[in-house]
């Protein structure tokens, strides 16, 4: 793409930081993906509804990336304005109107988030703490571990569209489901979300968060880059069994692999490729299918490359 468009970004927000030729891999869990055009990292919600406006205005492609933690970014790059929030929005802090309540920005990662919680005896986080994505991220497509998701705390979401206009969702307006919501529905951006929570035993929400952190530690390969759970849990099982079940565990794709320790995890050995990862998914989706007649659905978002390579 001509960079013109990239020196006219610097021009209009001279204050925003930004990235040329940002490699991906640097910015997402699964340490997989070329270069991005360019990477901003909006330090408010101002700057990033300019971004957005701007964005719109020069018809750029752009993508809105927090840890990156349930992508697979191609090896190509990406065109266009990747919008990284974890790096500078992160403010965290108590509602001034409400003891129970916090808010956070879209950048908070979800470890932080429950640690604040558990910080000021508040519990209903605590299924949060191993969760390796933002809250923004993590309110998209309501994730959830161990029984707890955020559509049990998660009251309000302020969200900006395409245009950089600002849109609350109350509620149930939020429309949590299994890995989705309203938001993801409508594409809208999320800025800002307040939790709900409830006043807890400071140390038997600290001997929860222990025991999670215990389990999953002994039961997923967290020494390995991946992007957590490959596939969304199918009706009436679960994904890591049925690909157990078909004896794939360890199967291989160049450096991509099926864990040896968690079966619903691909994990990057050493040098995978997006092609790898992928590769590997349509592998795993054709036996167990062919064994199961259960067809897997990835829960990893496959981000698509660069329309003019």
């Amino acid at each position: 793409m001509d960079g013109q468009w990239i020196r006219d970004l610097r021009a209009q927000m001279p204050k925003l930081q930004m990235e040329e030729q940002a490699p991906l891999s640097d910015y997402t869990s699964f340490r997989i993906g070329g270069p991005a055009d360019c990477m901003v990292f909006p330090a408010s919600e101002e700057e990033m509804a300019s971004v957005l406006r701007f964005v719109r205005e020069r018809e750029l492609p752009w993508l809105l990336l927090g840890a990156g933690s349930n992508v697979l970014a191609p090896d190509e790059g990406l065109d266009g304005v990747v919008i990284q929030t974890k790096k500078e929005m992160q403010d965290l802090h108590a509602a001034a109107d409400d003891p129970d309540a916090i808010v956070a920005l879209c950048g908070v990662t979800l470890s932080r988030l429950s640690v604040f919680a558990a910080q000021r005896g508040l519990t209903g986080l605590e299924f949060a703490q191993g969760i390796p994505g933002t809250v923004g991220g993590g309110v998209v497509m309501n994730a959830g571990a161990y029984g707890g998701e955020m559509k049990d705390c998660a009251i309000q979401t302020w969200t900006l569209t395409a245009e950089g206009s600002q849109i609350s969702y109350l509620g149930e307006e939020q429309g949590f489901r299994y890995r989705g919501s309203a938001i993801s529905d409508d594409g809208n951006s999320v800025c800002a979300v307040r939790f709900r929570l409830r006043r807890g035993d400071p140390e038997q929400i600290q001997e929860t968060m222990r025991d999670l952190a215990a389990r999953r530690k002994e039961k997923q390969p967290l020494d390995l880059p991946s992007a957590g759970s490959t596939f969304k849990r199918p009706a009436g099982g679960y994904a890591a069994a049925l690909i157990d079940q078909a004896g794939l565990k360890g199967l291989q794709v160049g450096g991509a692999a099926v864990s040896e320790k968690h079966a619903g995890f691909v994990v990057n050995l050493g040098g995978a490729t997006a092609e790898d990862v992928k590769r590997l998914i349509c592998l795993i989706q054709e036996r167990v299918l062919e064994l199961s007649g259960i067809t897997l659905e990835p829960e990893v978002r496959i981000l698509r490359g660069r329309e003019n390579v």
